[in-house]
């Protein structure tokens, strides 16, 4: 993978990215993902923000070795603080990362959104955080995708601001309204082995001590089985 030639997953993140939009990048590692975008003439600008210095350095390098100093920033800083006003940022990519960090980002950043019509969200796992975060705050999904690479699955989400309030069902939670919809075969293998794993962890407390949070527990991996397994068999959910 280079600035010219994406992963699938980033290729899919970029997929989303608008036209003529002005880019963060956050966690941007070696930058290929801004590079692709302004080379490519999809974004007219970006920041490519690291917290790490090693990762910093190595954005910074491959910038300079595109020849996009020009409309390429490059910061070293945590998470959205690597956006400034006059950046006049619109849209946010976050990738690479687990969902309950990417959350934590957003929350810990959140008035540098201010102005931001899109975010594309790439979680490798627990992409149903991201959709809780998403409703607390009004951001509706506006598409999302899933892929498999390398014999990893992975989701993406694409965010953009509501002007009415945000709510998704349970099962939307879980599973992604999107997703849920289309049912694809990445989809179904998702989810036929969550299922499984869930069914082991439930067998595995059978001969342990039943307090209460171990049921509260018991009770939560049975309904995600249950909501997993209606979707999968197309059945009609009722809002939750």
């Amino acid at each position: 993978m280079n600035a010219q030639q994406l992963s699938e997953r980033l290729a899919r993140v970029a997929s989303f990215v608008p036209e003529g939009a002005r880019v963060a990048d956050i966690g941007s590692d070696h930058a290929y993902l801004p590079c692709y975008l302004v080379a490519n003439g999809k974004a007219r600008a970006a920041v490519a923000g690291e917290v790490v210095k090693g990762p910093y350095e190595s954005a910074w390098h491959q910038v300079r070795e595109e020849g996009l100093e020009d409309r390429i920033t490059v910061r070293l800083a945590d998470g959205l603080r690597a956006i400034e006003p006059e950046d006049q940022i619109d849209t946010v990519t976050i990738a690479g990362m687990g969902g309950s960090l990417i959350r934590s980002i957003l929350e810990n950043g959140k008035e540098a959104l201010t102005g931001v019509k899109t975010l594309v969200l790439q979680s490798n796992i627990h992409a149903r955080t991201l959709r809780e975060w998403a409703e607390q705050h009004n951001w509706r999904i506006a598409d999302e995708a899933i892929l498999e690479e390398n014999r990893k699955i992975y989701e993406v989400l694409v965010l953009q601001p509501s002007q009415t309030p945000v709510s998704f069902t349970a099962e939307e939670k879980l599973l992604g309204p999107v997703l849920m919809k289309e049912r694809s075969d990445v989809f179904r293998r998702k989810w036929t082995g969550e299922i499984m794993q869930w069914r082991r962890v439930l067998h595995s407390m059978k001969e342990a001590e039943a307090t209460p949070e171990l049921q509260a527990r018991r009770m939560q991996l049975e309904e995600n089985i249950s909501m997993a397994e209606g979707v999968m068999r197309g059945e009609d959910t009722e809002r939750i």
